[in-house]
């Protein structure tokens, strides 16, 4: 820890962020979370600010220069008007540390961005269904309306009704990936230890997604009659629907949606941060 560092602390759901003023005390929001009306731009002792907690660093390859970012952090104190979102701790911090047009908050950034991810690939799941229902010619949600359907979407590349699975899986695996790809994105002002981390995240999330597809039609034709005929698509949708009690409409809806849910980059990237010590 030296002076200028922009330095964290977790705090159990979350982590706490602010600037090493060099002089045993951190410039930072006051106040938790959840009292973010009495959140103030302080200075304290840096007791105070781990709360017995155990002090980090977030690493960067290039930063404004030390007196900048310590006249920054001190421009700012008794400021209040915190806001989880837009004005939190974090955003503070990357602010003194990195310039005017780089207030972030990897935090928020991360919540959000797999939050709309998962709400999007949950819509595109249910898209496909009503393809399902609708595309072949039989419809409706049927055993026999949905290898119709499965059939007709995999018809689309020259296929049956696995390649149809495929086609329909591939809405949420594009959604994942991208926004995983948001959250890891690269960034040259990093330290190179987590630049590395993140591309081994967006490595493992495209790993991930080809590798669940894989999983999920492996699953399909084991889970009832064995194989990927008609009678064995038909029984494994089921057998995989029946794990939630439902029929064959539920276990296409966990097929199609499983690739997205083998979404696995984070988790590799939380791995690699912790092999290279960039987190």
């Amino acid at each position: 820890m030296s002076k200028g560092d922009h330095v964290r602390v977790h705090r159990g759901a979350y982590w706490h962020h602010g600037i090493d003023a060099g002089d045993g005390t951190v410039v930072h929001f006051t106040g938790e979370i959840f009292d973010s009306g009495n959140a103030t731009i302080d200075r304290t002792p840096l007791d105070a600010f781990l709360l017995g907690g155990k002090l980090a660093i977030v690493k960067y390859a290039r930063t404004l220069p030390v007196e900048e970012v310590i006249r920054r952090a001190e421009s700012r104190l008794g400021e209040r008007g915190y806001s989880v979102l837009f004005r939190n701790c974090e955003h503070f911090a990357t602010w003194a540390k990195l310039g005017d047009d780089d207030s972030r908050s990897e935090q928020i950034d991360t919540v959000a961005t797999s939050s709309a991810g998962t709400a999007a690939a949950g819509a595109a799941t249910a898209a496909g269904l009503g393809i399902v229902s609708a595309g072949g010619t039989v419809a409706g949600l049927s055993g026999s309306g949905i290898m119709s359907g499965l059939a007709a979407a995999g018809g689309v590349v020259g296929g049956g009704a696995v390649a149809g699975l495929g086609v329909l899986g591939a809405g949420p695996i594009a959604i994942t990936t991208l926004a995983m790809n948001r959250v890891l994105r690269d960034d040259d002002r990093l330290a190179d230890e987590e630049r590395s981390a993140r591309a081994v995240g967006r490595a493992a999330t495209v790993t991930g997604a080809i590798g669940g597809s894989m999983a999920s039609v492996a699953a399909v034709s084991t889970a009832g009659v064995a194989g990927l005929s008609g009678a064995g698509i038909t029984s494994g949708l089921s057998a995989i629907g029946a794990t939630v009690g439902g029929g064959m409409a539920a276990g296409t809806v966990l097929t199609v949606a499983a690739p997205a849910a083998a979404a696995v980059g984070y988790g590799a990237y939380r791995a690699a941060c912790w092999l290279l010590g960039s987190r």
